[in-house]
C-alpha cells in the first residue's frame, strides 16, 4: 500500500513513522495546557515521535448541560496559540459549525471535525477551506468504508492534508466496540489513519449524567491499534485524570505517556 502522508503545521507525518496527537480533553486552564504540552512534547522529542498538541476550547457534546465545556473559543484559541509559540508544536481543536471553522482556521494547524458531526457537509467543507490540515473523526454510527464520502467532501473543498480517525462504534447502550479491521479499511482511503484510544474506551453516558470509561482499556486498545496498522495515536492525557473536568475516567495519566509510546514504537517496529 502506498505511503500515507500529510503536513500539519511545521511537521510532516506519514504511515512509516508513528505520530502522536495528545493533550487534555478540554482546556481547563492555560497552566494545565502548558504542563501537559511540556511533558508530552519532551517525551515525543526523546522518542523521535512527531507530536501535535490537542485540547478542546469547547466540548459541545457533554452528557449534561451543566458540565464544564472549556474556556470558550476566544480564550481557548489564545491558549492554543501560546502553546504553539512556546513549544513549537502544531495545535488541534474541534470545530462545531462553519462559523467556528472560519475563526479557528486562522489559529489552528489542524481543524478537527467531531465524530458526531462527520456527516455535516457544510462543517466538513468549511473546515477544509482554510488551507490547514483537517482531522475527520469517524462517527460511532458509520462504517469505516463510508468515510470515503466524508474525505471526498473535504477534498472537494480544497483540503490537501487530511487525517482520518477511528474512535469506536456504538455497540448497544453505553458501550463502544473497536473493530481493528476498520483500520486497514480507513487506510485504503490513502490518508494517515489515527486511532483515538481514549475516546474508544468511553462508556457514553455510563455514569448517568456523565461519560464513564477505562484508561486501562485505552492503553490496551492503543497497543492493539498500532499492531493493526494505525499510523498515529490520539490520546487524552491529564496530570490527574480523576480530577479532570472532562473525560477523566478514560484519560491516561500524563506520567504514563512516555512508557506507552515506547511500547507502541516497539510494536510498530515488530510489525513493519
Amino acid at each position: 500500500m502506498p505511503e500515507r502522508k500529510a503536513n500539519v503545521g511545521n511537521i510532516s507525518i506519514s504511515s512509516d513513522r508513528l505520530f502522536l496527537i495528545a493533550g487534555p480533553c478540554v482546556i481547563e486552564s492555560a497552566d494545565l495546557c502548558r504542563r501537559v504540552a511540556e511533558r508530552a512534547a519532551g517525551a515525543a522529542e526523546r522518542l523521535g515521535v512527531p507530536f501535535i498538541f490537542k485540547a478542546s476550547y469547547d466540548k459541545a457534546n457533554r452528557t449534561s448541560g451543566s458540565s464544564f465545556r472549556g474556556l470558550g473559543m476566544k480564550k481557548g484559541l489564545e491558549v492554543l496559540a501560546r502553546i504553539r509559540k512556546e513549544f513549537g508544536v502544531p495545535v488541534l481543536s474541534d470545530v462545531h459549525s462553519p462559523e467556528e471553522a472560519a475563526a479557528a482556521g486562522k489559529v489552528l494547524d489542524c481543524l478537527q471535525v467531531p465524530a458526531f458531526l462527520c456527516r455535516q457537509t457544510d462543517l466538513v467543507q468549511a473546515a477544509a477551506r482554510h488551507g490547514k490540515a483537517v482531522n475527520l473523526k469517524k462517527g460511532q454510527f458509520l462504517a469505516p468504508w463510508d468515510m470515503k464520502n466524508v474525505v471526498a467532501k473535504a477534498e472537494e473543498a480544497g483540503a490537501k492534508n487530511i487525517l482520518v480517525t477511528e474512535r469506536g462504534t456504538s455497540f448497544g447502550y453505553n458501550r463502544l466496540v473497536s473493530d481493528m479491521a476498520a483500520l486497514p479499511a480507513l487506510a485504503s482511503l490513502g490518508r494517515p489513519v489515527v486511532f483515538d484510544a481514549t475516546h474508544s474506551a468511553q462508556m457514553p453516558g455510563g455514569l448517568g449524567s456523565a461519560t464513564g470509561g477505562s484508561r486501562e482499556v485505552a492503553a490496551l486498545l492503543a497497543r492493539a491499534a498500532v499492531a493493526a496498522g494505525a499510523d498515529g495515536l490520539f490520546l487524552e492525557v491529564h496530570p490527574n485524570p480523576d480530577k479532570a473536568l472532562s473525560d477523566g475516567p478514560n484519560s491516561l495519566r500524563l506520567a504514563d505517556l512516555e512508557e506507552l509510546l515506547k511500547v507502541c514504537l516497539d510494536i510498530k517496529a515488530a510489525v513493519a
